[in-house]
């Protein structure tokens, strides 16, 4: 998978697990937005050397490098986090401040947890989809 590939899979993504936390499981508007994210799943298996894909996010949170910056914050080293997970967060983080250097290691924190947060209510939606079924 490409570079620019990458970039919008991921960022269609993050656009529908916005849509989608608002929603609760059971809600019959989420069908179509699980619809969406089964078929990225799908495009990611399909297209994603095997090497990223076997990295759970356990494996990716102890893979990163965090660095104390001269201004006396932790920054995270983004060539340090392997793709799709890398792209993952810079999308999730557009807007978010910086220094030149690296993004701040509690915003790479946040991420992680937040992404945590939503597979679970992912989950959920799945859950919710498959017993109406």
């Amino acid at each position: 998978m490409t570079h620019d590939e990458l970039r919008q899979l991921e960022g269609a993504r993050r656009r529908t697990l916005w849509a989608l936390a608002s929603l609760r499981p059971g809600d019959p508007t989420a069908s179509d937005l699980l619809a969406i994210l089964d078929d990225l799943d799908d495009q990611e298996r399909n297209g994603t050397p095997r090497s990223d894909k076997s990295l759970e996010l356990a494996e990716v949170r102890n893979s990163v490098s965090v660095k104390r910056h001269n201004s006396g914050i932790d920054i995270i080293l983004e060539q340090t986090i392997p793709q799709p997970w890398r792209e993952r967060f810079l999308q999730a983080s557009i807007g978010s401040t910086r220094v030149p250097d690296g993004p701040y290691a509690t915003d790479w924190d946040k991420f992680v947890n937040e992404w945590e947060r939503e597979m679970q209510h992912v989950q959920n939606h799945r859950l919710a989809r498959a017993s109406n079924s």
